[in-house]
């Protein structure tokens, strides 16, 4: 890669390199074990011109997106997490039964079939062939596309300008950052608001997320490269808000340029967050890298002392970040026997690069390990709960990220 997406500059930096890893949700059927894999680098560079931190797009979202394994239904805390934003969004807008709404990788339609509840138009737009099957069937409509200026241009002929856009958890995924976001512009009303999730690059580097950079995450906001980004397709960032999701993720609230106005206090109390953290300067990058190191090291000190101690460790949850974590730090099934999904799709498959398998999650009861490594660590309130049943046994939670910790559950 020579120039940022974004901007246009050479002058890229080198954040962390994470060696080479197969795409994070490229799962294994047990016929494919035998065949080669590819992997490609996974080295994340800031650009040093406006911010944007970036990978090299070395596989496109056609490869990644056709068949997705991803289905957020999966996630109890996830599908609340929507239903409290399609509420607020409601009121915060006023919209009713006279309103569209467009949501851009609208997945499995976990977020609109709220949306669908309350009697408002809408319309999913999810490049996925499989989960937007999955979303039509739930009742949602979904058009089966990716979204550029003329996918947008067609929907607003079809169907009318958008009162509220909604992109969630999809700005990082696509490598066509200004194609996109004039995608975005094309399907919002002109007096319209957009609305994207994505996660924090502030918290990302404070808190150690490195697990989250993989080949489908083409980018990595503050919100001052969010702004830039959004101002590339004709859209004002006009608010902000800081949430918990993925570890840390931002909501940015934007409008078209022509109606956006200033924008309000919260825009500017994070960018002075960003700016303290030296997020606008080589400086705030340097030492990410060693903490990196050391989340690796740790990891494989703990499960390398527990196989000579004859103990047993299994993993739950098969994300996308697990298979980062897991490739960064060569775990193979010796170290790790294997790792349970709630998500039937991924059971009997293997996971990319490391090749552990992927069983039901009933398997844990079943087997009593001593250990459960918690891969989506971002979910740690939800799965303590969840595996509380591993108490009857004395087994206990190791949590990877942001830096290791082994707790013990109560039922």
């Amino acid at each position: 890669m020579t120039r940022c997406r974004l901007c246009g500059s050479t002058a890229l930096a080198s954040v962390v390199d994470l060696g080479a890893t197969p795409p994070c949700e490229s799962f294994l059927s047990a016929d494919r074990l035998d065949q080669p894999e590819p992997a490609y680098p996974l080295h994340l560079r800031v650009c040093t011109h406006c911010w944007l931190a970036q990978l090299p797009p070395l596989i496109t979202p056609e490869e990644t997106f056709q068949e997705y394994a991803y289905f957020s239904s999966f996630s109890t805390s996830w599908v609340e997490h929507a239903r409290s934003f399609v509420g607020g969004a409601v009121e915060r807008l006023g919209l009713d039964a006279d309103s569209f709404v467009v949501e851009v990788a609208s997945n499995d339609g976990y977020l609109l079939r709220h949306v669908v509840d309350r009697g408002i138009r809408c319309l999913g737009v999810e490049p996925s062939v499989n989960v937007g099957a999955a979303a039509r069937e739930a009742g949602v409509p979904t058009l089966t596309a990716f979204l550029d200026p003329a996918t947008g241009e067609a929907v607003r002929a079809e169907h009318g300008p958008a009162d509220l856009v909604v992109a969630n958890n999809v700005y990082a995924h696509i490598p066509d950052v200004v194609g996109f976001t004039q995608g975005l512009r094309a399907l919002v009303a002109d007096d319209g608001w957009v609305s994207i999730e994505v996660q924090h690059l502030l918290t990302l580097i404070e808190e150690n997320q490195y697990d989250t950079i993989y080949h489908e995450h083409f980018q990595y906001y503050t919100v001052a490269s969010a702004a830039r980004a959004l101002a590339s397709g004709g859209l004002t960032l006009v608010d902000v808000e800081l949430l918990p999701t993925h570890g840390g993720s931002i909501r940015l609230w934007a409008r078209p340029d022509g109606v956006a106005g200033e924008p309000g206090a919260r825009v500017a109390e994070v960018l002075d967050r960003e700016k303290a953290a030296g997020l606008q300067e080589l400086s705030g990058y340097t030492e990410f890298s060693a903490r990196v190191a050391k989340v690796r090291r740790d990891l494989l000190r703990f499960l390398i002392d527990a196989a000579e101690r004859g103990e047993t460790v299994v993993g739950y949850g098969a994300p996308g970040k697990g298979n980062t974590l897991l490739n960064h730090c060569g775990v193979r099934p010796d170290l790790l026997a294997y790792t349970v999904d709630r998500n039937p799709y991924k059971h009997g498959r293997f996971t990319p690069g490391t090749r552990i398998p992927v069983l039901p999650p009933e398997r844990i009861a079943a087997d009593r390990p001593d250990y459960v490594l918690v891969l989506p660590w971002n979910l740690r309130e939800e799965l303590v709960e969840q595996l509380s049943f591993v108490h009857e046994w004395g087994g206990r939670l190791v949590f990877p990220i942001p830096e290791l910790s082994i707790v013990e559950v109560e039922r």
